[in-house]
């Protein structure tokens, strides 16, 4: 969520240097990360946990660009309201340098600093703009005021230390003609639950694009998007407890709404979420709905709000079945394999997306044993000289090349004169499975290519949602834009769960807060497309996470390339199973979903912080590839 109050009024100029490693890090009116406190004050003592499960759909699907929300989309958002609160204080002229202090990628603060949305950005424009910047080292605030920006100077990289509060911390300082201090904001994510009403102002990426400040800190799950609170619904900016604000007004601003701000169905657990859909016949969507509705939405908006939602994630699985492109960005040198499975899929569909390939079988020998591949004509070679990390060339192979592929054999692994005769390879299409995973794989090769994405609920798990609505809409519903709507908005009461219940950051919680939130979702949403009951929803979203649980986030050289991809498609093909599973079991069931959430909780903190989206160690240590600075 973008709460970004940030009061930079309430910092004193002060000196200092404009070396960026020694600028001052403690600004005036402000204690230090170290200073953070826990509030005594808890729930046995009569603060109870706010209400409401958090967030409007809108907040928890959001259109953004790739590859990662913690990396990308939250960085940018930060960037451009720093940008923002400066104009609105009229301070941006007066700045002339600004120093940033990160971990992860420059790309999405820069360009955030400069006026970029990561709804709106040209994403095609990303790369040439930051390769501009880092050339001409001009910057240009909020799309106006240049200053100039030396990358070498101006931006402290912190590989070495992980921030006490955050992975995902980042600081901005800007500094007047004299090298004075103007003003500074530490974007930080608060893991606890309550802090004291003098914890650190700062804003920090946490996940799924949001950014998070002081107004947050009663509660990671309090969040929405954006960058101007004042157009945002009050119930959306504060959570409640039994009619009084959890905590007092900060300097004379306008105290919190109470209870009567509160949506018309406010569901905190899955439990109360139920509870709601038999007191009011109503089912999860229509729930999620009236609530949307509350925060000032129209018929007509929440209807093209979700149709605009569906319509780029439509739009991302078309552009990744149809790219040319071979590979992705990055050392790995990935294949892109998108295309390659739509083509094999729409075999005999549609004749002019995929040319097959028909070569009777050799003569002389076993039929079975010696065919030819059956599969198009532009299928990369399975024996590339990387073994498969770099792509072969799709769709622009040779006459040459083409025949010689139709005279190549299979080759079988085995003896032919052995009393157990080997099978020989053959391709068997499973439907359903190999277009939940073509859709999935699509997805994320989008997004590791900075494509443009809807964070589902953010960017490293964004192809199961996708993926597994594609399926419903293409396969199974008779009615596509009533699908997408209870697709969607049943999928966003589960997402709200598990922000309030626990996190959505695999920072946090590793891939398991990730690709197993997403799958948790979209059993859901698969279910109730189905006229599944509310109980046999959530029982799809229980299956949905529980067989996730522990999932680590170790991505390869940083990259949310391996195992991310493949990890969305078996995401998507887990959720279809888990709905159908839930809905054969008649009611049946031993775990509820508030219990697998508060598994996930316990399992995220017991997690060690290697294997939360660090890459230092599983698969980003055991594979043989030098680290080097993310790409995402």
């Amino acid at each position: 969520m973008l709460l970004h109050a940030l009061r930079l009024h309430r910092l004193v100029a002060r000196p200092a240097t404009r070396n960026a490693r020694h600028f001052s890090t403690t600004p005036v009116n402000k204690i230090s990360l170290h200073s953070l406190t826990v509030n005594p004050k808890s729930e046995s003592e009569g603060l109870s946990k706010p209400e409401h499960a958090v967030i409007s759909t809108f907040d928890l699907f959001s259109i953004g660009v790739g590859p990662s929300s913690s990396h990308t989309v939250g960085p940018m958002r930060a960037g451009k309201i720093f940008i923002n609160d400066l104009l609105e204080l009229d301070m941006l002229e007066k700045v002339r340098t600004i120093k940033i202090t990160l971990h992860h990628t420059p790309q999405a603060i820069l360009l955030g600093l400069e006026g970029s949305d990561p709804e709106t950005i040209d994403t095609g424009t990303i790369e040439p703009r930051y390769a501009a910047i880092l050339e001409t080292k001009i910057l240009l605030l909020g799309g106006r005021h240049r200053i100039t920006y030396n990358m070498d100077h101006d931006m402290l990289w912190r590989w070495d230390q992980v921030l006490k509060t955050h992975p995902n911390g980042m600081r901005f300082s800007c500094f007047d003609s004299d090298g004075n201090l103007l003003a500074t904001n530490e974007y930080f994510r608060y893991s606890i639950h309550y802090l004291s009403r003098t914890a650190l102002r700062g804003l920090l990426s946490v996940g799924g694009g949001f950014v998070v400040n002081d107004k947050t800190k009663v509660d990671e799950n309090l969040f929405y998007k954006g960058v101007d609170k004042r157009v945002v619904h009050g119930a959306r900016l504060h959570q409640h407890t039994s009619g009084v604000p959890l905590l007092p007004p900060v300097d004379g601003e306008d105290a919190p709404p109470l209870d009567d701000d509160l949506p018309p169905y406010p569901f905190k657990s899955g439990d109360s979420l139920l509870n709601l859909t038999r007191t009011h016949n109503m089912t999860i969507a229509q729930i999620v709905y009236d609530n949307e509705k509350s925060f000032g939405l129209a018929d007509d908006e929440i209807h093209d709000k979700l149709m605009r939602i569906w319509s780029v994630m439509d739009e991302c699985i078309r552009n990744g079945v149809h790219t040319t492109e071979t590979t992705l960005p990055g050392r790995l040198r990935l294949r892109r394999r998108a295309p390659m499975l739509y083509r094999r899929l729409m075999r005999g569909f549609y004749p002019g997306l995929a040319m097959p390939r028909s070569v009777p079988a050799i003569e002389s020998g076993d039929s079975r044993a010696h065919g030819v591949i059956d599969a198009p004509f532009d299928d990369a070679p399975p024996d590339t000289p990387d073994g498969g990390r770099a792509g072969g060339s799709h769709g622009s192979a040779s006459g040459a090349l083409f025949k010689q592929r139709q005279a190549r054999a299979t080759r079988v692994v085995g003896k032919f004169d052995h009393a157990m005769l080997p099978e020989p390879p053959r391709k068997t299409m499973i439907p359903a499975m190999d277009f939940l995973s073509a859709y999935a794989i699509a997805v994320n090769e989008v997004n590791a290519s900075g494509g443009r994405i809807v964070t589902s609920p953010t960017n490293g798990a964004a192809g199961v949602i996708p993926a597994v609505l594609k399926y419903i809409i293409e396969f199974v519903s008779d009615d596509p834009e009533k699908s997408v709507k209870t697709f969607l908005l049943t999928a966003a009461a589960i997402g709200m769960l598990f922000k309030r219940g626990s996190t959505i950051s695999a920072a946090e919680g590793g891939c398991q807060a990730e690709v197993g939130v997403a799958c948790s979702m979209a059993s859901a949403g698969f279910a109730a497309c189905m006229g599944a009951s509310p109980e046999t929803v959530l029982q799809a979203a229980e299956i949905g996470i529980e067989h996730n649980l522990g999932l680590t986030c170790d991505p390869i050289d940083g990259l949310v390339q391996v195992p991310c991809i493949e990890r969305n498609s078996l995401g998507a093909v887990k959720a279809v199973t888990a709905a159908q599973l839930s809905m054969a079991a008649d009611g049946v069931y031993s775990v509820t979903l508030d219990e697998a959430i508060e598994a996930m909780r316990l399992t995220a903190a017991d997690m060690s912080v290697k294997y939360k989206e660090t890459s230092l160690s599983g698969l980003a240590t055991t594979v043989k590839i030098p680290l080097t600075v993310p790409a995402c």
